[in-house]
């Protein structure tokens, strides 16, 4: 059986504003068996092509809202559940981008569900190219 598609392969793109690129997304789902409130979110930890991104850095949207890493500890409201299945954007707040071409992202997934006694890490990794 194939594994399940992880990173949507059309979501990773440049971000334009104002003219200027100021950064780069990607879509991935959750690697938990449920939905999931953003609050036990703990981090996203990306790192492209050898170079870790800061975590103030990073951006997570679901339902069209959009939110810092920290943010996303406070969301309780059930309108903004990373559901499963669903791809949530993740964006990278970064100066030019990334270059046209074939990179390679390894991302970990850091969730803290109340009735676990532990965190659950999901490491997520694929190649991918920025047209």
């Amino acid at each position: 059986m194939a594994g399940r598609q992880i990173y949507n392969p059309d979501g990773f793109k440049n971000i334009e504003a104002d003219g200027k690129t100021v950064g780069y997304q990607f879509e991935f789902k959750a690697q938990y068996y449920r939905g999931i409130t953003l609050s036990i979110v703990r981090d996203i930890k990306i790192n492209v092509d050898g170079e870790d991104v800061k975590r103030e850095d990073i951006r997570f949207t679901v339902n069209n809202e959009t939110f810092t890493l920290e943010e996303m500890r406070t969301v309780i409201d059930s309108d903004y559940r990373w559901e499963f299945g669903d791809y949530a954007t993740v964006s990278v707040m970064k100066e030019g981008g990334l270059s046209k071409g074939n990179h390679h992202i390894h991302a970990v997934q850091v969730i803290d569900p109340s009735y676990m006694p532990f965190t659950i890490e999901a490491v997520c990794e694929a190649d991918f190219t920025i047209e």
